[in-house]
């Protein structure tokens, strides 16, 4: 546990102190969010392996939900710092846009992710507030009943298709997850017998997005919310993009009765880099948590022979994607040879 409390616990001290003074502590939350998180991954190279499958303690649910409470302070001194109530540069306003977005795209959104498969009902409730803090509450419903049951199939809106760009994928993805994910909590409501069905959770997902972009506006003004919403485009489409990432071209293959054969290690592209796997709370992880959605991300597992592995982190795959013409020349020769070595 000591490498993801170390790996997570940093950026958050230097993000608060870069929102509020701003100058080289914007800087240096950008570094630690754009450059040293990769240099750690060659510098702590190999300490994975040497690390039980369950690290130090059996469950890291403390880091989890502390992060989970601390992402909200977090979004109001971003939101502060980029609509000028904290009195920062021009030049340490971007840095500070562009490291707290990423922290939100690859911390807090790969931590919301966790909560929300947890059976207590705190930590669902607050990954799934995290999520509609970041404007993305349907990914709540839309992950766990719809991606979860259709990963790898042309039924899950989440899983790219071979040769399809990011650019193509992200509003299909995004919309696709939404109506995906209404028509799951609409359907299971349909079936549920009185108080089982409870308030639709689509409620929550839109009028607490709305509320908090409201809370923006009172709270920086017109400024405020642009930079809120903007923040949460950016975190959402970093989200995006470890999903067209970590299923790009993989599908599973169908049974004699028409049915998706069962998920397996082959269903997820995945990434060994200790110290970005640390950062992100162990999501480049794949394959294990859609074999064993409820295993706590401390114990997830990693085998380099059944599972297929990403050329670089997720993080740089999540960058390289930006760039169609170069992702699909590195990575359409990687699904081919998968795909030929299942027949």
């Amino acid at each position: 546990m000591v490498w993801f409390w170390i790996a997570t616990t940093i950026p958050v001290v230097l993000l608060a102190l870069a929102g509020i003074l701003g100058g080289l502590w914007a800087v240096a939350a950008l570094v630690y969010m754009g450059t040293l998180v990769h240099v750690m991954d060659r510098l702590v190279r190999g300490a994975a392996a040497k690390a039980g499958a369950d690290g130090e303690f059996p469950s890291g649910l403390r880091l989890s939900l502390l992060l989970g409470v601390l992402h909200f302070p977090l979004m109001a001194i971003g939101v502060a710092a980029l609509a000028g109530i904290t009195d920062l540069s021009h030049g340490a306003r971007i840095c500070v846009f562009i490291a707290f977005g990423l922290f939100f795209g690859q911390v807090s959104n790969a931590n919301a992710h966790e909560l929300i498969h947890k059976p207590a009902r705190l930590p669902r409730l607050i990954g799934m507030w995290v999520y509609i803090s970041l404007l993305f509450g349907h990914h709540t419903s839309a992950h766990t009943k719809v991606h979860h049951v259709w990963v790898a199939t042309n039924k899950d809106p989440n899983s790219a298709r071979d040769g399809e760009s990011f650019y193509h994928f992200w509003p299909r993805a995004w919309l696709g997850s939404f109506r995906a994910g209404l028509r799951a909590e609409t359907d299971m409501r349909a079936r549920a017998k009185g108080r089982a069905k409870g308030m639709h959770p689509y409620v929550a997902y839109v009028a607490g997005g709305a509320l908090m972009l409201a809370l923006a506006a009172i709270y920086a003004g017109p400024k405020g919310a642009i930079a809120y919403v903007a923040l949460a485009s950016y975190s959402t489409m970093q989200l995006l993009l470890s999903d067209y990432v970590q299923h790009y071209g993989l599908r599973r293959a169908k049974r004699a009765n028409g049915k998706p054969e069962p998920v397996g290690p082959q269903h997820s592209w995945n990434a060994p880099q200790l110290y970005t796997s640390a950062l992100m709370l162990n999501a480049p992880r794949h394959s294990d948590h859609h074999m064993t959605p409820t295993r706590d991300y401390p114990a997830l597992r990693l085998d380099r022979h059944e599972m297929p592995i990403l050329p670089h982190s997720l993080p740089l795959m999540a960058t390289l994607a930006l760039w169609p013409r170069m992702w699909r020349r590195v990575m359409d020769p990687r699904v081919a040879k998968l795909r030929a070595t299942r027949h």
